[in-house]
């Protein structure tokens, strides 16, 4: 996995670069150390929740924007892997697990499934993504003919325009899905509000 502070120093620099904004007035605007800002930028240090925010603040950024490490199709975090950032003020810690892509809607579930048949999902509109955080108990999930075991707390992220599929291994087993899709996709189409038919109608 990348080192953290490679990748918020690759993101940052794009960021401002893109911005045209000098390192002075990025620092001037987050109020913070022209040096500081320097050191993050060169790939060293160890920025606080609140430093980040104040940069994503100065260059009109979403927060996660700086902590993505690219883009891959199919993404595994088990619990307290992802791209982590301290607090310097509490003891609290924010993990990536995803970022929202441009043009994107998310609409997030909580799933309650028990172990017998398996929830087989057909392949939804196309560049659909699904994020599955389970909360509880144990389950196979992903695409049919690659899924994977989740354990609580780990993090999954799959193409949902491929088919996939839900397996509860322990009863009362919970998860957190959260579907995304291009809003480009549905251009001219009229949006229900609800993109993901047939997640209800098996209960």
């Amino acid at each position: 996995m990348t080192p953290p502070i490679t990748i918020i120093s690759r993101n940052l620099c794009q960021e401002r670069q893109r911005s045209g904004l000098s390192l002075a007035e990025v620092a001037r605007r987050a109020g913070i150390a022209k040096s500081t800002l320097s050191q993050l930028e060169s790939g060293s240090g160890n920025p606080s929740l609140e430093t980040l925010w104040a940069l994503c603040m100065a260059l009109d950024m979403p927060f996660a924007r700086l902590l993505e490490d690219g883009s891959q199709a199919i993404r595994l975090l088990r619990k307290g892997e992802g791209m982590a950032v301290d607090s310097g003020q509490a003891s609290y810690q924010a993990i990536l697990l995803a970022n929202c892509p441009p043009g994107a809607r998310r609409d997030i579930y909580t799933l309650q499934v028990q172990p017998g048949k398996d929830r087989l999902s057909e392949p939804h509109l196309p560049g659909s993504v699904e994020h599955i955080i389970l909360v509880r108990g144990r389950a196979v999930v992903g695409l049919a003919d690659n899924p994977v075991e989740l354990n609580e707390g780990d993090y999954l992220c799959y193409p949902g325009d491929l088919p996939h599929i839900f397996r509860a291994l322990e009863k009362d087993t919970e998860a957190l899905l959260v579907a995304e899709h291009r809003a480009d996709v549905r251009a001219g189409k009229p949006d229900t509000g609800f993109p993901w038919q047939g997640l209800l109608t098996d209960r």
